[in-house]
């Protein structure tokens, strides 16, 4: 005799709750196992934490940042004190591991300290920036501004080059690393608290104002990086 339908019910159901079940379970696991995503910091001592204790730099800094808030991303400190555009191209390769995921590139600083050509500094974060693009790594590029007395032509040239790699290569652009000390630095006492002695590499306290501006931005980048774009 045929079982009539409301006895085949329970069986259904029953199967249900266990495929749901075993969904769960593979959702869970998945999870579990999944890796933070990668981001390379490429810079110079700006990144590396030069004149600051251990964990107070601007990568320890925004990796806990980024941790307080339950993004899933680790950072890794590719920052060498006095390396300028060239020195990150020159080791750029190497750098770049399979587990990297995106870029975050912060150099320029050492050469203008050095007064370099924009023209070469321009160059060498094209090839970065061509590199990061053809491994399909999102990048945020990290600018800086150029004070006046290299003359009016260097400044144009100097600052005008990230906006325009930043486009170039659809990468996201920070203008200026130091732009949450700018407003602050010209009081003296405001800047004796947010800058090292020497008047060039930010303080702990320094760093801490610029991971809160930069941090998102690198929640987004992370972001980018999990949509494969």
């Amino acid at each position: 005799m045929p079982l009539a339908f409301s006895s085949l019910r329970p069986r259904y159901g029953a199967r249900t709750a266990i495929r749901n079940s075993l969904m769960a379970l593979i959702l869970s696991a998945t999870a579990a196992t999944a890796e933070p995503v990668t981001i390379l910091a490429l810079g110079d001592s700006l990144t590396a934490g030069y004149g600051l204790p251990e964990g107070q730099g601007f990568v320890p800094q925004l990796q806990a940042w980024l941790t307080a808030r339950g993004t899933d991303a680790a950072i890794v400190n590719a920052g060498v004190s006095g390396d300028t555009t060239a020195g990150g191209r020159a080791r750029l390769d190497w750098s770049l591991t399979p587990e990297v995921d995106a870029m975050l590139v912060n150099l320029g600083g050492n050469d203008l300290l050095r007064g370099i050509d924009p023209k070469a500094s321009r160059e060498n974060l094209e090839a970065i920036l061509s590199e990061a693009r053809v491994r399909g790594l999102p990048v945020l590029l990290v600018g800086l501004e150029a004070p006046g007395n290299y003359g009016p032509d260097f400044k144009q040239a100097f600052d005008g080059m990230y906006r325009d790699l930043a486009q170039t290569h659809d990468a996201d652009l920070v203008t200026s690393f130091f732009a949450p000390l700018t407003a602050q630095i010209d009081d003296p006492s405001a800047r004796a608290r947010l800058m090292q002695p020497d008047g060039i590499h930010p303080s702990a306290e320094g760093v801490a104002l610029i991971v809160q501006e930069i941090g998102p931005r690198v929640e987004a980048l992370a972001e980018r990086a999990r949509q494969g774009s």
